[in-house]
């Protein structure tokens, strides 16, 4: 069985809806969802930079209440282009433990959830945001290791963690901070999961609809569209915890209390909020935006690719 018309391209970009006479096995629907995840994201990982670095400029002292373009300027003058794939390692392993998980988790809890009951939106909805949480916890270690490696060239240079490649990243996190760090930030990246689930069964299938009334109805421009529209709702919704996430990752314990600052998702919500306003927690925005939107449509183009290739043999 194919995903439903909801949640065709959205909580899985690029799924092609096969007939009952010719369908894909969960195999394929793993690897294909890894794959295009990892070539979106090799794709989008500079806005992703941006997005970190923007985000976590006011934590580091460094913010000069710059634009998107202005900063991304500054970045590219100051550090070179290529420093925009900083953490390129950590991004593409996030997304197999992450897209994978996520993509393929999703068919898992769908098909076992069909045999006691039919499949409404209500379902998918549920299997969407469930499957999202899930990949979050997995993947979270990698999230940790792309966050600390896109800001590291950001900070002071006694600051500066100066980890060589995301293996250096997962042996230096468990040998100085312990197992426990690799899931700092787990619960905010968690609750952006599953966000990202909920929003966009709510948005994306009715925007393809409305954009197709407008005339949008090429295969490609509908969905580009679709998902960049979904995007700028999602984004704006899920900022906040992508915030808190941010900075429980690449937080440090105090050096006299030896507590860490920021300790769960509202506590760390609240106290950005209450320390550097409320709008600090949209910081990086555009980037971010950009981020979320461009992902969807390069990782959709990719798996319907693949499937295709694969359904052609």
């Amino acid at each position: 069985g194919g995903w439903s018309r909801a949640l065709s391209n959205r909580e899985r970009p690029g799924f092609v809806r096969m007939s009952n006479k010719k369908t894909l096995p969960a195999a394929v629907n793993f690897a294909t969802g890894g794959i295009g995840g990892i070539g979106a994201w090799v794709i989008v990982h500079p806005f992703n930079t941006v997005a970190v670095r923007m985000n976590l400029a006011t934590a580091s002292g460094n913010s000069e209440g710059l634009g998107f373009v202005p900063f991304f300027q500054q970045i590219v003058k100051k550090d070179g282009a290529m420093s925009l794939y900083k953490g390129l390692s950590a991004g593409v392993m996030r997304q197999v433990f992450y897209a994978t998980s996520r993509l393929g988790l999703f068919d898992v809890m769908r098909d076992a959830l069909a045999k006691y009951r039919e499949i409404d939106v209500w379902s998918r909805l549920a299997v969407g945001v469930a499957s999202g949480a899930c990949a979050a916890v997995v993947s979270c270690p990698a999230e940790v290791s792309l966050v600390r490696m896109s800001n590291d060239s950001a900070l002071p240079p006694e600051l500066r963690r100066n980890y060589k490649s995301v293996v250096d990243a997962a042996v230096r996190i468990a040998r100085e901070e312990g197992i426990f760090a690799y899931w700092r930030g787990c619960m905010p990246f968690v609750n952006r999961a599953m966000l990202v689930g909920a929003c966009q069964v709510g948005t994306y299938d009715q925007l393809k609809s409305t954009f197709n009334q407008l005339g949008v109805t090429g295969k490609f421009s509908n969905v580009f569209c679709a998902s960049m529209t979904s995007g700028l709702f999602y984004a704006s919704v899920t900022m906040p915890f992508e915030t808190a996430k941010n900075r429980m990752a690449s937080q440090r314990p105090d050096p006299v209390t030896k507590l860490l600052p920021y300790r769960s998702t509202v506590q760390t919500i609240g106290t950005i909020a209450k320390t550097e306003g409320v709008l600090s927690l949209w910081n990086g925005f555009w980037p971010y935006y950009l981020r979320c939107g461009g992902h969807t449509v390069f990782c959709f183009i990719i798996v319907e690719q693949l499937k295709s290739l694969y359904l052609s043999r």
